[in-house]
Parts: C-alpha cells; sequence; structure tokens
C-alpha cells in the first residue's frame, strides 16, 4: 500500500475530477505490475496495472492493492470491480472506501459477493491524506483549501506601491518553483483584484512543467474597464457582486461557487484582505507561509496567525511554516 501511495503521487493534477488512485498486482510477494489514475474519461488505476500484465491468467493467483475503493458505476469509463472480478483476483486490498454516493461500499459488497476476499482499512490516515482533495469535496461539499503567502521577517506581504516600477519578490528563486509546482497540483486559484491591479500576475505553472489550473478573482467592483485590461480572452473567471454577497461570510460564498463549479482544491494567494475571510471564517485546510529575511519596513500587512503545531522546511534563506488543520471527519 506504501508503493500504491508513492505512485499515485505521479498523477497529483491531472485526473480532476477523479482522484488519482495508486495500484500494485502482487503474487507470492513480488509486485508484478503497477498503475495510477490516468486523465479523467481514461482508465483507472486497477486498469491501468491489470493491462501491464502480459498473462492475464496469473491474476487469480495475485492480490490487487488499491488506495481507494474500485467504482462499482458505469460513468465515462465502466465499473473496475467487474474486471477485478473477471479475473478471478484471490485478494482485494483498499486503503480507504468511496464515500461518493455512486459508490460509497457498493463496490466492496460487489467484489465481496464474487467471492473474493476483501480487506479495508490498510494505511487509512496516509490514504485519507493522499485523497483530501476528492474527500473534503465529498464529504463537506466544498474545496480542499490551502491558503499561501510570503512575508517579510517583519511581517509584510508587499509594498505600498512597486519598487521602482518592478516587482518585488519577497521569497527566492526555489520558492516561487514550489508554488509553481503547488499550482500544477490543484483545481484552481483565487486572488483579490487589489492584487491584480497591483501586479498583474499570470497565475501560471511557468517555473514547472504541469497544467495551469483554474484561475478566480475576487472584486467587489469589477468594472468592465478592468476587463478589458485584465482578462483578455477570460482568462480569470471574476467573482463579484453577481455571485458573491459581499454582506455576508464571503468564504463560505466562495467555497459554494467553486463547488457547483466542481473545484476540488483552492490555493489561496492573496491578498491579505482575500485571505482572512477564509482565516477569519476558519474555513481551511493548510496554510503555507514563505518567511523571509528582507525587510520593507513599511507596507501590506501579513495575516495574522498564531498556530502552533507547524512544519518547519529551510529552503536556502527562505523558511517555509506549514500548518494544517487536522479533521477527524475525513477518516
Amino acid at each position: 500500500m506504501k508503493r500504491c501511495i508513492q505512485i499515485a503521487e505521479f498523477g497529483q493534477g491531472n485526473t480532476f475530477p477523479n482522484p488519482s488512485v495508486g495500484c500494485c498486482i502482487v503474487m507470492n510477494g513480488k509486485i508484478l505490475a503497477e498503475g495510477f489514475s490516468s486523465k479523467a474519461g481514461c482508465n483507472h488505476a486497477e486498469i491501468n496495472a491489470i493491462n501491464n500484465i502480459k498473462e492475464k491468467s496469473v491474476l487469480s493467483k495475485c492480490t490487487i492493492y488499491i488506495t481507494l475503493e474500485p467504482c462499482s458505476h458505469y460513468g465515462k469509463t465502466p465499473p473496475c470491480v467487474d474486471t477485478i472480478i473477471k479475473y478471478k483476483f484471490k485478494k482485494v486490498v483498499i486503503g480507504i472506501k468511496d464515500p461518493n454516493e455512486s459508490v460509497n461500499g457498493k463496490g466492496i459488497k460487489k467484489l465481496q459477493k464474487a467471492g473474493i476476499d476483501v480487506i479495508t482499512g490498510i494505511l487509512k490516515k496516509e490514504c485519507t491524506d493522499l485523497h483530501k482533495r476528492f474527500l473534503t469535496f465529498q464529504l463537506k461539499k466544498r474545496p480542499y483549501i490551502i491558503l499561501k503567502w510570503a512575508q517579510t521577517s517583519d511581517g509584510f506581504i508587499s509594498p505600498k506601491e512597486k519598487i521602482n516600477k518592478v516587482p518585488f519578490w519577497i521569497s527566492n528563486k526555489k520558492s516561487r518553483i514550489l508554488s509553481h509546482k503547488w499550482r500544477a497540483r490543484e483545481n484552481a486559484i483565487l486572488i483579490g483584484a487589489q492584487t491584480l491591479r497591483n501586479d498583474n500576475p499570470k497565475l501560471t505553472t511557468r517555473n514547472w512543467n504541469g497544467n495551469n489550473c483554474n484561475a478566480y478573482v475576487l472584486s467587489k467592483n469589477w468594472s468592465t474597464i478592468e476587463n478589458k485590461k485584465f482578462n483578455t480572452n477570460g482568462k480569470f473567471k471574476i467573482l463579484d457582486k453577481t455571485t458573491i454577497n459581499f454582506d455576508n461570510n464571503i468564504a463560505k460564498q466562495i467555497c459554494r461557487v467553486l463547488f457547483e463549479n466542481k473545484i476540488q482544491s483552492l490555493i489561496v494567494e492573496g491578498g491579505t484582505k482575500t485571505i482572512n475571510n477564509f482565516l477569519d471564517s476558519k474555513i481551511w485546510d493548510e496554510i503555507r507561509i514563505f518567511k523571509s529575511d528582507k525587510k520593507l519596513a513599511r507596507g501590506v500587512k501579513a495575516p495574522n496567525v498564531s498556530l502552533r503545531h507547524k512544519i518547519q522546511i529551510q529552503i536556502d534563506d527562505d523558511k517555509l511554516e506549514i500548518y494544517k488543520n487536522s479533521d477527524e471527519n475525513l477518516l
């Protein structure tokens, strides 16, 4: 199962709206084949692993390990349980159940009814962490929320105005590359309109080989002039007064809109006001902060976070702090 989790990482960011599942086929303690999820509409992990076995007759002597319960319904692809039953696997080992109402234990029951031995809950915590985006979307009816920013040692996320009319980079180059890697793994990115006006960011993964995610901009007063200036070819989806009531819980409404748009994960990159909407509403799953030795003396203050439990990683002269909002409801 550890190997299944490891190979599932290869598909992260490329399988939405499906989760990135990992699968191994084992006989006599030896892995014969592996597979992870293809993009939506293509083969699931189980089928990719099975297709990597040339001599299908050996499958009846094999155990198949899967991080998530195999599907039992017809979607864009046939049910994976039917293929597992067809090849008469002797045992199926599953990390966690699929909470999707189309599955939710039905795959397990169908396998058991066919006489196949099924074991569940193997490395449950690790498989839950792997599938946290999919599980949050299914169980909480909202995207998995990551709040991310960079701040100076004196607590600012940006200068009041551009210095010499060029971007002021707080984090170092390696940190910025890592940020683009993160973008490639998530379904969408969100910034506030003021950040767009000040920086006109591209919000792409140009420093990493990966997909560009959906880009959203939160704006209370979005104008047709701004639309022409910043939103050429509709590259940004605007969350304005037509979709958000700015007098009520903004973060909750954003989550509702994104859930309706089938967005399973969101990385919120600023500015402070946009990030504080989620902090104040306590709607977040991870916080990632790059802390730099640089100083500004004056500028836009960083969000105030006073949490104890954190992971610290040194990235050259930057320090990355990661906070996770532990939620047992996903287990």
